[in-house]
């Protein structure tokens, strides 16, 4: 079948934007028409494409591993996966086409980010590690681990995962209802399905996994969290991705009192909007008097005490519980600084484009996230990552109040160069410091009145 290529492929291999190829598109007469696609996603002949662009001379080159690629796509998208499985190649050139195929599925494939696998791997070690929602195996491979163990409901995606590492040990099968991991590790890493509310709640009443109670059917990340304890060694660490309301939801506060009294909770680490990580540890020994909650990674220094969490809510957000002590906080703050307001100055209007071409002309794997919690993956070097955060900002600050619905990607945006783009957004980073700021100091208002009513502080 003939390689054929998308317009944002074109953009990618030719290294331009998006708007480049759709400008060659209305200029050329002679650019190569559409063989396949829809109206909204032409589809291009990938040898037509080469030689209109030698003609005209644009820098083109498609590198062996991208014109494997090319030809994998020929294949039904719901196929991909096991095309990409079945291709005979090198280590190197199969992580490359793994790469695309992440791209081409993110949605679908919801891969973990490349920044989360860093603080899930930089808070856990050991000989042993299991992932027992392993996926394609981003967090094994990217572990340090000699002996890796990994288990996988998609047959696809468990096939790849060998593909990847020779010599880890994945299982395919539903690890929560057959789990097929006998060994236990010196660190367990997980990403779990979050969203299965069909993940086995009535099959698995008693099962001998749930020491801290039986999960709520509603809160199969609870399940997770415990399954991913039991198979660690006595001692042993686990570090689970966890929806952020998954701190606080009233369902699941027997499970986390439980877990704080038996001292397995270390630390519950903010590290995306909506997504924690909670370290836990196979208890031995004396449980811990205080944990660390964080609302962004960093050292794991114990910051709350455990009895202080253990009230009606038992809520492990960092993010409430910051500053609960407002003594300690207020005295902290002898004199409170917001940031200072950036310089404006008024100019010319740049060309206008959208959010969603800026997003589709610069595809990669850094994450971005809008103040609703989607993410957005880009290349930091076509797209600077602190101007399209500021755009997104400031395309919700100008909804208009009541409006429930927003297309962000329709977004009308300036069209800048990329050095431009990175004094926009050294401007967007001052303003979102001064918001911080403002909010920050509404906080500790708010900590005042607690303290002075509560008579936990003082008047001056």
């Amino acid at each position: 079948m003939d390689e054929t290529v998308s317009a944002g492929d074109i953009a990618r291999l030719a290294e331009v934007g998006r708007a480049a190829v759709s400008n060659w598109r209305r200029r050329f007469e002679d650019f190569p028409a559409p063989v396949g696609g829809t109206a909204s996603s032409p589809l291009y002949l990938l040898r037509d494409v080469e030689s209109w662009l030698q003609r005209n001379g644009k820098s083109f080159r498609v590198s062996p591993a991208e014109r494997l690629w090319t030809q994998l796509r020929t294949h039904d998208d719901l196929k991909l996966g096991e095309a990409l499985a079945a291709l005979d190649a090198d280590a190197e050139t199969f992580e490359f086409l793994h790469e695309r195929y992440l791209e081409a599925h993110s949605r679908l494939l919801n891969p973990t980010p490349p920044e989360v696998v860093d603080v899930v791997l930089s808070t856990t070690d050991g000989d042993t590690v299991i992932d027992p929602a392993c996926g394609t195996g981003s967090l094994l491979k990217a572990s340090r681990a000699r002996n890796k163990i990994g288990q996988e409901l998609d047959p696809v995606s468990a096939v790849i995962a060998r593909r990847r590492m020779p010599n880890a040990q994945i299982f395919t099968g539903d690890s929560l209802r057959h789990n097929g991991v006998q060994e236990k590790a010196d660190a367990v890493v997980c990403d779990p399905p979050w969203h299965d509310r069909a993940w086995g709640h009535e099959e698995l009443v008693g099962d001998a996994r749930w020491t801290y109670g039986l999960p709520p059917r509603g809160e199969p990340e609870l399940a997770w969290l415990q399954h991913c304890l039991s198979l660690t060694k006595p001692g042993g660490l686990a570090a689970v991705l966890m929806p952020s309301a998954a701190a606080s939801r009233r369902p699941g506060k027997r499970i986390r009192g439980n877990l704080l009294r038996a001292g397995a909770v270390r630390a519950v680490v903010t590290v995306q909007p909506g997504r924690d990580l909670w370290l836990l540890r196979n208890p031995v020994g004396r449980a811990p008097e205080h944990i660390a909650l964080l609302e962004a990674p960093g050292p794991l220094d114990p910051n709350t005490r455990v009895i202080d969490l253990l009230d009606d809510d038992v809520d492990l957000s960092p993010a409430r519980r910051s500053g609960t002590d407002a003594s300690a906080y207020l005295a902290a703050q002898p004199a409170f600084a917001l940031t200072p307001l950036p310089e404006l100055r008024e100019q010319e209007a740049p060309p206008l484009t959208t959010i969603g071409e800026l997003v589709k002309a610069a595809p990669g794997r850094h994450v971005v996230t809008s103040p609703t919690g989607a993410t957005y993956e880009i290349n930091p070097r076509r797209l600077d990552p602190d101007f399209l955060e500021g755009v997104l900002r400031a395309a919700f600050a100008r909804t208009p109040t009541g409006s429930t619905r927003l297309d962000v990607k329709r977004t009308q945006v300036p069209s800048l160069p990329i050095d431009e783009q990175r004094r926009y957004g050294r401007t967007f980073r001052q303003l979102k410091a001064l918001e911080d700021g403002l909010a920050e100091a509404a906080h500790l208002v708010g900590l005042g009145y607690a303290g002075l009513l509560g008579g936990r502080i003082g008047p001056a």
